[in-house]
């Protein structure tokens, strides 16, 4: 299958360098070329993609605002001539951030990064699953070769461990390798809430809430500042 990606840049230079690239692989699909990131919404809506070429300096809408904004968005790998984003493109997990003008070795280099990220997702499955049930109340957990169940309801908080997420529960704690950007996903949104790049919390075992931490039985999870609007808001959350 090939990889289907769209490139997202108001410097028509850019986009071509891109496409150029992009021509010389034959395992990867420019699907479209947007100047601005309102046309990449659209896109978005419209065709599967799997890879976006975001440039991050864009009148109106930023890359790193029309990243933020975005639900469930694909990979996506930063392109600009600025340096100073990296930590934003840290915080964002994005998979690559190439520096223009973009050499084809360096963007040959961030296809393989795809390429690893995609066969580590597709290890991750084996070692977590969500239960087929209708009610989708449980996760497998993949320990010593044994699938053990654990309940929604069970789950306190979620820390992310660099390759690594340690699930605590009200009885044990679970070490899985997987990231929490995809377990984040797999989670019911009505129960669970993204806090912090490193954290997610069960909604119903939250039991105090400040502008920078949420309480967690006699845990105290930051609120990250990225995450900060959106977490007050969710929880209602209208203190000084």
């Amino acid at each position: 299958m090939k990889i289907k990606c769209i490139a997202v840049d108001d410097e028509p230079l850019a986009l071509r360098v891109i496409e150029s690239h992009i021509e010389k692989l034959n395992d990867v699909e420019l699907v479209a070329k947007c100047s601005n990131a309102i046309e990449a919404f659209g896109i978005l809506k419209q065709k599967d993609v799997d890879l976006i070429f975001l440039d991050i300096q864009m009148p109106e809408l930023t890359g790193i605002e029309f990243l933020k904004s975005l639900s469930n968005p694909p990979l996506v790998i930063f392109t600009t001539a600025y340096r100073n984003y990296a930590i934003d493109a840290f915080d964002l997990d994005v998979l690559d951030y190439l520096l223009k003008p973009i050499s084809f070795d360096r963007f040959l280099k961030a296809i393989n990064k795809y390429y690893t990220r995609f066969e580590e997702k597709h290890q991750e499955v084996k070692n977590l699953t969500v239960g087929s049930s209708p009610e989708k109340d449980h996760l497998f957990i993949k320990k010593n070769k044994t699938l053990v169940k654990v309940f929604f309801k069970d789950i306190l908080f979620i820390e992310s461990l660099k390759d690594y997420v340690k699930i605590h529960t009200t009885g044990e704690v679970h070490m899985v390798k997987y990231q929490i950007s995809h377990l984040e996903k797999e989670l019911p949104e009505d129960q669970f809430i993204r806090v912090h790049k490193s954290f997610i919390v069960s909604s119903k075992k939250i039991a105090t809430i400040s502008p920078r931490s949420i309480g967690v039985e006699d845990e105290k999870i930051p609120i990250g500042r990225n995450y900060k609007e959106f977490v007050l808001k969710k929880l209602n959350y209208y203190g000084n």
